[in-house]
């Protein structure tokens, strides 16, 4: 690690350590979030799918590292990893992976009334009512986790190949 990036993560406060009660309650949430996507029939990929896109929106490299092998372990391909910031200009993906990307997006970023009213609506045709609750839940979850990491500069270290 350079040693500006050693002395940014040296001054900042890792809330997560500074605050555990508060932490413990978001990890709690974060494993009903997950049943809840469970229980309304979103595999694992597409769960990490949704946590990889918002992170890569987020710009939180910890959450990318994490959820990038994560995705790998429940049998998603480097080629979709790879072109998921790009997933409208490709055929890879489902319309149900397009859907809930596109409705995590819009959760991502909610000032784009219009963006988000057309993810909704797309959503809709091919989701269930508990996939989009579960979906919006999954995006929010990622959404704090994101921040907690981005603002506690957590590092990223180096992982061997799998």
């Amino acid at each position: 690690m350079s040693d500006v990036i050693q002395e940014r993560v040296r001054q900042r406060v890792f809330i997560d350590k500074q605050s555990p009660q508060a932490y413990r309650s978001f990890r709690e949430s974060a494993t009903v979030v997950r049943a809840v996507a469970a229980d309304a029939g979103l595999d694992r990929i597409l769960v990490e799918l949704i946590n990889l896109r918002v992170s890569q929106i987020n710009g939180c490299a910890y959450c990318l590292s994490t959820h990038s092998r994560a995705a790998l372990r429940a049998g998603e391909n480097v080629q979709r990893l790879g072109v998921l910031p790009a997933w409208r200009d490709t055929e890879l993906f489902t319309p149900r992976e397009r859907a809930a990307l596109a409705l995590a997006e819009a959760t991502t970023s909610p000032a784009d009334t219009a963006a988000q009213e057309d993810a909704y609506e797309s959503a809709r045709e091919v989701l269930t009512d508990d996939e989009i609750s579960a979906v919006i839940w999954v995006a929010i979850a990622i959404n704090a986790f994101n921040r907690v990491s981005i603002l506690s500069k957590h590092p990223v270290r180096p992982h061997p190949a799998p």
